[in-house]
């Protein structure tokens, strides 16, 4: 069982990786990244998953499975909610 320190660890490097290079980032990490940040999904399908976000407007993100890697896209998404998420926490 992986404990929660080295678990936030891992995400904090899937996170450098999804910063340097948007473009190369596999659907299981940016997964577990979503659900470490956002929960479990509200919706997942064949090759979306949909995630709550806890401000109004458009509260979701969501990402989708393209033959095993993220949409660059969704992963710039998914970076600006969690930078965000870090403001409003002031972190």
């Amino acid at each position: 069982m992986i404990s929660y320190k080295e678990k936030g660890k891992r995400i904090d490097a899937i996170i450098q990786r999804m910063r340097r290079s948007p473009r190369n980032v596999r659907y299981a990490d940016i997964a577990r990244v979503c659900d470490a940040y956002f929960g479990q999904p509200r919706q997942q399908g064949t090759s979306h998953r949909l995630y709550k976000t806890p401000w109004p407007g458009d509260p979701r993100v969501n990402i989708q499975n393209d033959q095993g890697k993220a949409k660059a896209y969704q992963v710039r998404q998914v970076l600006k909610a969690i930078e965000r998420m870090e403001e409003e926490r002031g972190h």
